[in-house]
């Protein structure tokens, strides 16, 4: 750690060797190091006898003749793909959803807060290193010559600086010099009881959990854009079944009202029926509404301004079921779920803590060295006379301070308590989420079935009675009886319909979305 310096021709033995022996000192006391204080975590092993339901589930799902309505393999232990909106078979999901990962503000937020992260494991693991700093002053002054005992003196060169003593005028003089300061610092505080093992420890805890919530934003932002784009699919078929209701009303109307002008039909069955075709009508806005409110979001989704429209457009015809879907082990989901490996990374970041908090009551330690030289003129710092060095070793142990580093220690203990019933209670709502999840796939699947069966009962019935109306059998308040069931089968063949693909959805994100599969670019937070 010398600084360059003239050759002389000569060597100063005695600071070589007191140089020298900073380096022992070093490896000496970095030997006392890698003794971390603190409870050593632990990665958490699943619960034991896990599972997702107290029966078996039954290995195939019921169809129905509908889109939506096609029969799904439960698979135990089929991993899950990065990308399983694919699983829908619709190239424009895919396109809207790479589009929103591209233009997501929570995304990006969540991408940047993963680097800060990263970086403040670097700055921490910088204190591992001694601290090396260098400096250079430069002084003018002048000495009263009655303090000339704190003058220069006789330098390297040779050269006198001194002030001027004498008894006889005119007595004593100043002197005036320039001084010449060059220094290099090294510090070093040995990490004896592992404070700063555990505050790496800490700090790497909150980056893994910083990359598991972009791992949910993710996740969570491919579900919201899927979510959408079935509401829309949903509210277009319920669009295209009022409107086809609001047809075969005034289709109806027109019928009876010439039933009407030839004595065939009564008053009252008129404005019944227009009556009828009035609330079919009205019916039709709020849909409409419900339309325009989805595409907006799926246009804020995708980073677009409200005026700013996609090309994409979701029925229901164009979407299909996966053939078949996945069934994590229950050993695995503690491993899959992201919101899981972020409370266990918040467990681990409080272990870490109370680690910290034990080593703070504990000696410190610090070592300093300086190595420099000192001259009234600059090429002479080295020379002869000139170099200085010194070697500093301190200690400090706390003894009293009211009891604070002793009750920050219990408030980490009990942060830890605290994260770990946490991580407990983060794990029973994973496995509440799965069960749910497969519950309604096992339960969705016949209604369906159920609802296309009285869709096909309702429209049977709608359409003999209209032809019983037609002829006079019948009379119209019979018929808009049958065309009130039928709308309201409809409306829930459509709702079951996009049931059933929201259930593939949210079993996809209750498994944890494959992240474990997504690229490590996209991973780290790239």
């Amino acid at each position: 750690m010398y600084l360059s310096r003239k050759k002389t021709g000569r060597r100063d033995f005695g600071r070589s060797r007191g140089t020298r022996l900073i380096i022992p000192i070093y490896m000496g006391v970095a030997l006392l190091g890698g003794c971390a204080v603190g409870p050593d975590f632990k990665h958490p092993e699943a619960p034991a006898g896990a599972g997702y339901t107290p029966a078996q589930l039954p290995a195939t799902t019921v169809s129905a003749s509908v889109p939506g309505g096609e029969a799904e393999s439960l698979v135990l232990g089929q991993d899950i793909s990065a990308d399983w909106w694919k699983m829908f078979g619709s190239t424009a999901l895919d396109s809207l959803i790479k589009r929103a990962f591209a233009a997501s503000p929570t995304i990006e937020v969540a991408k940047a807060t993963l680097r800060g992260a990263q970086f403040d494991v670097y700055a921490q693991e910088g204190y591992f290193a001694p601290t090396v700093s260098a400096g250079y002053s430069f002084e003018r002054q002048q000495v009263a010559g009655n303090l000339s005992s704190n003058d220069p003196g006789i330098q390297g060169n040779g050269t006198v600086i001194a002030g001027r003593q004498s008894n006889a005028p005119p007595y004593n003089q100043p002197v005036t010099f320039n001084l010449h300061t060059a220094e290099l610092t090294v510090g070093y505080m040995p990490d004896v009881f592992g404070s700063n093992i555990r505050q790496v420890e800490a700090l790497r805890a909150t980056r893994r959990y910083q990359r598991f919530q972009l791992e949910a934003a993710c996740i969570t932002l491919a579900s919201n854009v899927v979510a959408a784009a079935l509401q829309e699919a949903s509210v277009r078929a319920q669009i295209a079944a009022a409107r086809a209701i609001i047809d075969d009303n005034k289709e109806g109307l027109d019928i009876l009202r010439h039933q009407q002008e030839v004595g065939y039909a009564m008053g009252i069955d008129v404005a019944a029926l227009e009556s009828e075709l009035a609330q079919a009508e009205q019916a039709l806005p709020p849909l409409q509404k419900q339309l325009e409110q989805t595409r907006d979001l799926i246009r804020e989704l995708a980073g677009n301004l409200p005026n700013q429209d996609v090309p994409e457009i979701f029925t229901l015809d164009s979407l299909h079921l996966p053939p078949t879907l996945p069934v994590s082990l229950p050993s695995k989901l503690i491993e899959q779920r992201p919101d899981v490996r972020a409370a266990e990374e918040q467990w681990h970041n409080a272990s870490a803590n109370v680690g910290v908090a034990v080593a703070a009551r504990l000696p410190l330690f610090n070592i300093t060295a300086a190595d420099g030289g000192v001259a009234t003129v600059f090429d002479q710092m080295f020379s002869h006379g000139g170099p200085f060095w010194n070697v500093t070793m301190a200690a400090t142990q706390p003894i009293f301070d009211g009891f604070t580093l002793y009750n920050k220690e219990r408030s980490a203990r009990a942060a830890l308590r605290v994260a770990a019933a946490q991580y407990r209670g983060t794990v029973l709502t994973a496995f509440q989420n799965v069960a749910d999840t497969l519950h309604a796939v096992t339960t969705d699947d016949r209604a369906l079935s159920a609802a296309v069966a009285a869709e096909a009962a309702a429209r049977k019935t709608l359409d003999l009675t209209r032809e019983q109306a037609h002829v006079g059998y019948v009379n119209y308040l019979t018929l808009l009886s049958a065309e009130q069931a039928y709308q309201q089968v409809v409306s829930s063949r459509v709702q079951a319909q996009a049931a059933r693909f929201g259930d593939a959805a949210s079993l996809y994100q209750a498994l944890g979305g494959g992240w474990w599969n997504r690229p490590a670019e996209v991973a780290q937070g790239n």
